[in-house]
């Protein structure tokens, strides 16, 4: 029952409970439980992502997951939001995490800081900031120096801040539990020895800290001591921590899976979940992370992949815009209810299992003190099971557990929701979007007049160019034809240009016409773009508009993947059959004009001739800017942008950035989903032939009543006119 003297953590610490008064309490761990205040605990915790919501949510979202039955908020730190330039820091807005957790600490509910700082989270570049890519002599993730010091720094400055704070269990605060680094298993066999002598100086860099409370390592087998080793994943009932004195905790329970622009949706039943949950705590798990419990917005340039969507709602018991999701959240909740019955039983003794039939089994806990409880499981998939047990049947649906805290009485079973389904709709809210103004972006300036350019002869990797300043990169450079040429002349038929890109969108202008675009996908961020092209004789410009769509955020050494046009460019057709124009003079310009003239902001853009447009849907033009004004619509429903009829860009209000759109359709299998059978994200598919996203969430703390500016970037074309803003509506 007790744990390692040499490994067990205990500390005494001053607890503030609802910020009324303080009561001494430990922390430490032994192999069944986490210990506070003396007592082991069965602890359910649920992730909730400060930046991918507002502060003004915040409170809302934490009650709800109280309500669920959870006693821990779980967290990344985003080390790139906070950090944007070295030595520069942000724990403003959105990014105050010691708000946050402060919101925590009042619900009366325990925090699991997970500090990383690596987090991938299908976030921006894995939550590095860029410029650290760029640091003399650095390699991400492995014994070396510039790393290693750097990621000592802002793990020490995010300590610190909390200690500064009093935000540590072991001074009083919510933070119970603390991560160092994450998923890092397979990067360290990657890596070899120096991949194992960097996890080492992580973990011992960690403890050093001071901070009073475990550290964990997930999806990490060599996790040292005092370090406790957790499991990630879909189910996690196979998994045991590395010593035998330290307890069974599932840090990732995947509720449901991340959406990719051109993928469909993915949706976890709550029975497989639960049942999840039950297999997990049944062979002695004590603590349940759902990922995500909310899974919130990747507002402005967040969202990572690359190629992932805007919206980061995950499947989640609450969903992106902090409404319930039912049955999922309410299954849980009695899930939850259950199982804390069952908790003086499950941390004081170890199953005993027995076997009740091929697909069945028994799970009984009994301790000392007289507390029985018992988990009845039928693991076939589509046969109803009666079992017989202490004397009484069964009846076990498929794929399920039933739960009976005093080894009697089935108070739940995974498979039986008494919760109603959700209705969702999103309601149109009578709002106008009025006064339609455009900005278009001009691609046939000579690249020549432009100041702020960059040439050299041949191709430049993308991100080494743009810093991530920019989503978008200017390729331009200039082809001599001769009058000679036969496709002048009706003859050689059209000239065809290709270009190779790798990643993750191109569209080629040729005189400051568009000739195509092509784009990636997540899977295979390469592509290539083959299209015919109009040139005359004399001079003419090509100008390759490069876009990425999120910086990639999981890979091994995915900070050195290159993107951008990287070539060959090469233009068939000419009397001297192809050139290949990948190694001449080529011009590069960061950014679009719109974003230089900053005409996103309500103050900015007064420069700007914005042309009056009363049927912007008669345009539909390329590199189009698109804004107009609108008041806030009454009542308190979550808001949000339809934008069905558009094609790809970026959405703006009230100067704070929306994030990125596309109207790609989802290709998928949408066949009928069952709840019954190992969960996979390909099982249970919604969607296809749908825009993978088309409302965007627009939080109502960013609005004002009158007047609110919404400013569109179209990349390919869309009908500006038919944008709505429309609320989310659950009954």
């Amino acid at each position: 029952m007790g744990a390692n003297p040499s490994s067990r953590w205990y500390f005494l610490c001053t607890f503030l409970i609802w910020g009324v008064h303080l009561t001494q309490c430990s922390v430490n761990y032994d192999r069944k439980a986490l210990v506070i205040n003396g007592q082991r605990r069965i602890l359910f915790s649920g992730s909730i992502h400060y930046p991918r919501s507002t502060p003004q949510m915040w409170e809302g979202l934490i009650q709800k997951a109280k309500d669920g039955g959870l006693d821990v908020i779980d967290t990344y730190v985003f080390w790139n939001v906070h950090e944007p330039s070295p030595g520069n820091y942000n724990f403003k807005g959105r990014y105050n995490l010691v708000r946050f957790i402060r919101i925590i600490q009042k619900a009366g509910l325990y925090v699991h800081l997970r500090i990383g700082p690596y987090i991938c989270a299908e976030w921006n570049f894995g939550g590095f900031p860029v410029w650290l890519n760029y640091v003399p002599g650095i390699s991400f993730r492995t014994n070396n120096e510039p790393f290693k010091m750097a990621m000592q720094k802002f793990t020490s400055k995010v300590v610190q801040m909390m200690k500064d704070e009093k935000l540590f269990a072991s001074q009083g605060g919510p933070i119970i539990l603390s991560q160092i680094e994450n998923e890092y298993g397979l990067q360290s066999k990657a890596f070899g020895k120096a991949g194992h002598a960097y996890m080492t100086w992580a973990a011992n860099m960690a403890v050093q800290l001071g901070t009073g409370v475990p550290w964990v390592m997930c999806r990490e087998d060599d996790a040292p001591d005092p370090l406790i080793n957790t499991c990630n994943g879909f189910y996690c009932d196979y998994f045991s921590p590395n010593r035998p004195y330290k307890p069974t905790m599932w840090t990732e329970a995947w509720t449901g899976w991340f959406t990719e622009f051109g993928g469909p949706i993915h949706q976890r039943p709550a029975e497989d979940l639960a049942f999840a949950v039950a297999r997990f705590l049944q062979k002695g798990g004590s603590f349940v992370n759902y990922y995500m419990y909310q899974g919130g917005t990747n507002f402005g340039r967040t969202a990572g992949g690359p190629f992932i969507t805007t919206s980061y709602d995950y499947d989640a018991p609450i969903d992106e815009y902090g409404l319930i999701r039912q049955p999922k959240y309410g299954h849980l909740k009695e899930l939850h209810r259950a199982i804390k019955l069952c908790e003086r039983a499950l941390v004081s003794a170890d199953p005993t299992v027995t076997s009740l039939g091929t697909y069945e089994q028994a799970h009984v806990f009994s301790s000392k003190s007289g507390d029985c409880a018992a988990f009845l499981s039928n693991y076939h998939s589509e046969s109803t099971a009666r079992v017989t047990f202490n004397g009484k049947h069964y009846d076990l649906p498929p794929w399920s557990i039933s739960i009976l805290p005093d080894c009697k009485t089935v108070v739940f079973n995974t498979a039986k929701v008494g919760v109603k389904t959700s209705g969702v709709q999103m309601l149109p809210t009578n709002t106008k979007l009025l006064s339609w103004e455009t900005f278009s972006e001009d691609v046939s300036t000579d690249e020549n007049t432009d100041d702020s350019k960059i040439t050299v002869a041949g191709l430049l990797e993308q991100l080494n160019v743009t810093r991530d300043a920019s989503d978008y990169l200017w390729y331009m450079t200039s082809v001599e034809i001769s009058p000679s040429e036969s496709f002048l002349h009706g003859g050689g038929g059209h000239l065809k240009l290709t270009v190779q890109s790798a990643g993750h969108a191109l569209h080629v202008f040729v005189n400051g016409q568009r000739s195509g675009s092509a784009f990636g996908t997540r899977q295979y961020r390469s592509f290539s773009f083959t299209g015919n092209v109009n040139l005359h004789a004399g001079i003419n410009r090509i100008s390759l508009l490069s876009v990425t769509v999120g910086l990639p955020n999981d890979g091994t050494h995915f900070e050195k993947w290159k993107t951008g046009v990287l070539g060959p460019v090469v233009l068939h057709g000419l009397n001297e059959g192809k050139r290949d124009l990948s190694w001449q003079k080529w011009s590069y310009k960061v950014g679009l004009r719109g974003e230089s003239m900053n005409l996103i902001s309500p103050r900015g853009g007064s420069q700007v001739d914005w042309m009056q447009e009363s049927l912007v849907a008669n345009k539909q033009q390329p590199l189009t800017w698109y804004k107009s004004h609108f008041n806030a619509p009454e009542g308190d429903e979550p808001l949000a942008l339809d934008m069905g009829s558009m094609g790809k860009g970026q959405i703006w209000i009230n100067g704070e950035k929306i994030g990125r759109f596309w109207t790609v359709y989802a290709n998928g299998n949408c066949a009928k989903c069952s709840y019954s059978g190992t969960f996979r994200p390909k099982k249970c598919q919604l969607g296809c032939g749908q825009p993978t996203q088309r409302w965007y969430h627009v939080p109502r703390s960013w609005l004002k009543p009158t007047q609110n500016q919404l400013v569109v970037l179209e990349e390919l074309g869309g009908d500006a006119s038919r944008i709505s803003l429309v609320k989310r509506s659950v009954s």
